[in-house]
C-alpha cells in the first residue's frame, strides 16, 4: 500500500490525499470507507461548501461500534495529533454523533479558538451486512472529515 495514495472522490465529495503517517492498517481502512461513501451517492449530505483544494487526511478515528459520548470523545483525541490545513477522518456508527459532532465544529468556530474546525463532509452510508445472512440489515456509518482552519 502506497503511502502516498490519492483518492478522488466525486459527487460533491473534495479531493482527497491520504497522509503518510497514516499507518498501512488505517490506510486501508479509510480507503474501504471512502470508496463506500463514494458509492453512496444518493444520500442525504449536510456538507459545508466543498473548497477545490485536496484534503490530507492526517489521523483516522473508527467510533464504530462505540455509543455516545465515545466517537465525539476519539474525535476530540484525534484532533491533537492535526495542525492547521490537515483533517481527521472519523467514522461511526452511533445515531448521536451526528448532531454531537456536527454542533462541536459549529461550536469551535463560534468560540474564536486558535483554529476553528471545518466539518467538510458530514454523510451517512449504509453497508450491507457481509457475512452472507439474508436477514435486510444495514449498519449505518456516519462519516466525518474535520480540517483545522487558520483563525485568520
Amino acid at each position: 500500500m502506497s503511502t502516498d495514495s490519492q483518492s478522488s472522490i466525486t459527487n460533491a465529495l473534495p479531493s482527497i490525499s491520504l497522509a503518510a503517517t497514516l499507518s498501512d492498517a488505517d490506510e486501508q481502512k479509510v480507503n474501504g470507507l471512502l470508496a463506500l461513501l463514494q458509492a453512496a451517492t444518493n444520500t442525504p449530505s449536510h456538507d459545508a461548501d466543498v473548497s477545490q483544494q485536496t484534503i490530507v487526511i492526517k489521523r483516522f478515528v473508527d467510533g464504530r461500534g462505540f455509543a455516545c459520548p465515545m466517537p465525539l470523545l476519539k474525535t476530540k483525541v484525534g484532533l491533537r495529533d492535526v495542525v492547521n490545513g490537515e483533517s481527521l477522518y472519523v467514522v461511526a456508527t452511533d445515531a448521536n454523533s451526528q448532531a454531537d459532532i456536527t454542533a462541536f465544529c459549529r461550536q469551535s468556530q463560534q468560540s474564536n479558538t486558535e483554529n476553528p474546525l471545518l466539518l467538510t463532509v458530514n454523510k451517512y452510508t449504509n453497508e450491507p451486512p457481509t457475512d452472507g445472512s439474508l436477514t435486510q440489515h444495514f449498519d449505518t456509518i456516519y462519516h466525518f472529515i474535520i480540517t483545522k482552519t487558520d483563525s485568520n
